[in-house]
């Protein structure tokens, strides 16, 4: 019998290569056996302890190396079947992801041979062996959606660069062994003057400013810098580059959380599907009343064209697109909108189980909805679609106006 994660990759195999179906048996296989056992956090401090296990875990098992390697599909393979089995362990992936990709692409902007200073180089190591946690310092109380807007400091003096500002609702916060901080330069300058940086935990200035705590357990918190003093070599990338290097980096990931949705959804319609046939009410299966099939039908529908969409865009990356903005965004507006209707329609079909705190449904109930918002609400996502298709339109019609 093939595992869930062999049949949900099947669904999109016109994207994959043999590798991926092979990669698929095995994380699906590690997710089943390493992951779901384990006891969901019961609260924040829970959170915090488990994270720094399923990191290291992650890296002993050598699943945290895609995340620098040109094959985006393996990285949504993994995110998908992590997700199925623990948002949790899905989360610890994507911050480690988060952490090290602006490391990754800054060679990019560069225009170099892909060399990185020991440095940046260190810590990226790190992180992908999982003797580190990773952080993406980017969003602060008045800087979401509108990135250029934060006021996070980092003024140049001589060959250092000395931090002062706020970051709010970053994960990892407390026990990130780096931050990857996003701060101003040149503030003047908007998104063209923001820069960023790799800051040790331990760095005097760097203070913790305590947790913010979700209704799904999971390390969030608030960060200060106050006269944090780094040397220039911990900048990544080119000043003022910042800005790029994040939408980079989130370009590159977004794919990655359409596969997460999709593995919370896949997770909440087998539980459904399983509620269906083992519950029997008026004599029957739950499975045999209508109004629960036509249910069951909508989710795998809707699952089914989020995998297509997620793999697209994944496969758009690694055929070589240098961007693949608007497939990401489709893929992530539909996916975790998605997602959100299937895990509820899987607690419809649960009843009062559904709600239950431990039933699987109701954790993946609370953790699926920040999918919606975090990298990119799904509002944003639909404001990227429109103006590239409108710059499409403009393009079109100013070569049809043209003369011949």
């Amino acid at each position: 019998m093939r595992s869930s994660s062999e049949r949900d990759a099947r669904t999109v195999r016109a994207f994959l290569e043999d590798h991926h179906l092979e990669l698929a048996k095995r994380v699906g296989a590690f997710a089943a056996g390493e992951i779901a056992p384990r006891p969901e956090p019961a609260d924040d401090a829970e959170a915090r302890e488990e994270a720094r296990r399923l990191v290291g875990l992650l890296g002993a098992g050598g699943w945290l190396v895609s995340i620098v390697e040109p094959d985006l599909r393996a990285c949504c393979l993994i995110r998908e079947a992590l997700a199925a089995a623990s948002p949790l362990a899905d989360a610890v992936f994507a911050l480690q992801a988060l952490g090290g990709t602006p490391v990754l692409l800054a060679p990019e902007l560069e225009h170099d041979t892909g060399e990185r200073p020991e440095f940046a180089a260190r810590w990226l190591s790190r992180i992908l062996d999982g003797s580190a946690i990773g952080a993406f310092a980017m969003t602060e109380p008045e800087a979401g959606s509108d990135v250029a807007s934060l006021t996070t400091r980092a003024e140049r003096r001589g060959d250092e660069y000395v931090l002062n500002g706020h970051k709010s609702l970053i994960s990892n916060a407390g026990i990130a062994d780096v931050y990857t901080v996003f701060a101003s330069t040149d503030p003047a300058a908007g998104s063209r003057g923001i820069s960023c940086f790799l800051v040790p935990a331990g760095t005097e200035g760097l203070r913790f400013v305590g947790p913010q705590v979700l209704s799904e357990p999971h390390p969030l918190g608030e960060i200060a810098f106050e006269e944090c003093v780094i040397p220039s070599e911990q900048r990544v990338g080119p000043e003022g580059r910042g800005f790029k290097l994040g939408m980079m980096t989130l370009d590159r990931l977004r794919p990655t959380v359409a596969a997460a949705a999709c593995g919370m959804a896949s997770r909440a319609l087998a539980e459904a599907l399983r509620h269906a046939t083992r519950r029997r009410q008026f004599g029957q299966p739950l499975g045999a009343f209508q109004l629960i099939q036509e249910k069951l039908g909508r989710m795998a529908i809707a699952l089914d064209a989020a995998r297509l969409l997620t793999y697209r865009a994944a496969w758009e990356k690694d055929m070589g697109a240098e961007r693949i903005t608007l497939e990401a965004s489709m893929a992530k507006a539909f996916a975790t909108e998605a997602a959100q209707r299937i895990v509820d329609d899987a607690v419809q079909i649960l009843g009062g189980r559904g709600v239950l705190a431990e039933n699987p449904v109701d954790r993946l109930y609370r953790a699926v909805r920040a999918l919606r918002i975090y990298e990119g609400t799904t509002e944003i996502q639909h404001l990227i679609i429109a103006r590239h298709l409108l710059e499409g339109a403009t393009t079109a019609d100013s070569a049809m106006e043209a003369p011949a």
